[in-house]
């Protein structure tokens, strides 16, 4: 296999006196999507954080790429990476977060062509165009000229899908992308997702849709207390879990009638 695109070593990370992540190894290769799922505070979304060095790792080692994310080995010792340095690699990363952060003076179209322009030097009719292939691709290319307040939550997701994408990155990162959704609207996102997942692109998805991690995902961690319990295929987590803490969490979550077996 292919060497991995993103490797997580040992990974530790703390906010004060609280340790949030206790040693993470997970690995990622080009074209899987991986799904995390876990009880809430079990640490998935602050080592999402840490794959694009939102938040620095107090120990272990954060492989993307096959570098250092963030530092730089000389010796034993590591250096942090300059500002300019960790942008350009943060920009290969794409990110997804679970209140959309568009910027609301914006219209969808100025949202997305913004990083490409300013950070990547991208020419701005260039940027449009791909921007308006972006929002074909995510079903709003009627919707280019509207801003985020008169848009739905679905539909403000799918536009930061599309801003995301608009990077051109090698890996795409996903925090929760439908918790803040109305129920009826979660179907679009997942399904542009899917679209995603389907054309290959490397995705890790922290979800509590068990129905999207078990059809979609490649691979799926359980975390539970700053730690992946479990790591393997959908089939192997949710049918025939090894971890007794697995067990217990999927018997009192909600699992679409397929995977009643699970309990």
């Amino acid at each position: 296999m292919n060497s991995p695109l993103v490797e997580a070593r040992k990974v530790q990370k703390s906010f004060g006196a609280v340790q949030i992540l206790r040693g993470v190894d997970l690995t990622v290769h080009s074209g899987e999507v991986v799904g995390l799922i876990g009880p809430s505070g079990s640490g998935k979304s602050t080592f999402l954080r840490c794959v694009n060095h939102l938040e620095k790792i107090d120990g272990g080692e954060l492989y993307v790429d096959g570098k250092l994310l963030g530092y730089n080995r000389k010796g034993d010792r590591l250096y942090e990476l300059r500002d300019s340095e960790i942008a350009a690699k943060r920009a290969e990363i794409g990110m997804v977060f679970q209140r959309f952060n568009l910027f609301p003076h914006m219209t969808a179209l100025q949202n997305i062509i913004e990083a490409p322009v300013l950070l990547k030097k991208e020419k701005r009719s260039s940027a449009i165009e791909h921007a308006k292939a972006l929002m074909d691709r995510v079903g709003l290319g009627d919707k280019l000229n509207a801003y985020p307040s008169q848009l739905s939550g679905g539909q403000q997701q799918r536009v930061a899908i599309a801003r995301a994408l608009a990077m051109r990155p090698k890996l795409i990162l996903f925090d929760e992308p439908t918790s803040a959704l109305d129920p009826e609207l979660v179907g679009e996102v997942l399904e542009v997702m899917r679209g995603l997942a389907a054309a290959g692109m490397t995705m890790i998805v922290v979800t509590h849709e068990m129905g999207f991690a078990r059809e979609v995902c490649t691979k799926v961690g359980f975390m539970d207390a700053g730690t992946v319990v479990e790591f393997g295929t959908p089939m192997a987590v949710f049918e025939n879990p090894r971890s007794e803490r697995t067990r217990s969490f999927l018997s009192k979550v909600r699992l679409p009638v397929a995977e009643a077996s699970v309990r």
